[in-house]
């Protein structure tokens, strides 16, 4: 990310709205929303392949008791929608995937989905990074996934929604045609 871009804009940014960055408040503001966002948007840097590559650490499936699939849920994340720039909050992301021969460290499944949110990202394409991602990393065709999370776009703004919640689900493999597999999600 071009910091010193990002702390120009945001300057110019502040004087469009009317304000001055050179008021005691907002004098370090450009610098401090670049480093935000260098930190919230750090997936922008990296393919699904990439962040599969840094979070593909597995174990033999023989070992680890996994039979019918693993299931992680509740997972926390945050992203920014790529429309407004608004924040999509209150989100949780359900995974699972039916292992074939190796299955993922459960912190790599939170992590795939932390870093796939670090994008300015849509929930539908968020989901479906997610399920690419673990599907590459897990070496399975066999992945749901299942994200419900609200967009200030639409809560704070617009037609101002404060209870409206999005859920969306991405199934690949199995997922597609089993009702008890898309049940393991719920």
């Amino acid at each position: 990310m071009d910091r010193e871009k990002i702390e120009y804009h945001i300057r110019g940014l502040l004087e469009a709205v009317g304000e001055d960055p050179e008021r005691e408040g907002l004098i370090d503001t450009p610098k401090r929303v670049a480093g935000m966002l260098e930190e919230m948007l750090e997936g922008i840097q990296y393919s699904n392949h990439e962040i599969s590559e840094m979070f593909g650490k597995t174990f033999s499936a023989e070992n680890s008791g996994a039979s019918e699939a693993v299931v992680m849920k509740d997972i926390t994340v945050f992203s920014y929608c790529e429309h407004h720039l608004a924040l999509m909050y209150d989100m949780y992301v359900n995974v699972a995937y039916i292992p074939h021969g190796k299955v993922l460290g459960l912190s790599k499944i939170a992590r795939i989905c932390d870093m796939a949110a670090k994008r300015l990202q849509l929930q539908e394409r968020l989901g479906r990074d997610i399920a690419e991602i673990i599907s590459e990393a897990a070496g399975t065709p066999d992945v749901g996934v299942k994200i419900v999370g609200s967009h200030s776009c639409m809560t704070a703004r617009g037609i101002r929604n404060p209870s409206a919640r999005t859920e969306t689900r991405t199934y690949t493999g199995e997922f597609k045609n089993r009702r008890d597999l898309q049940e393991l999600l719920d």
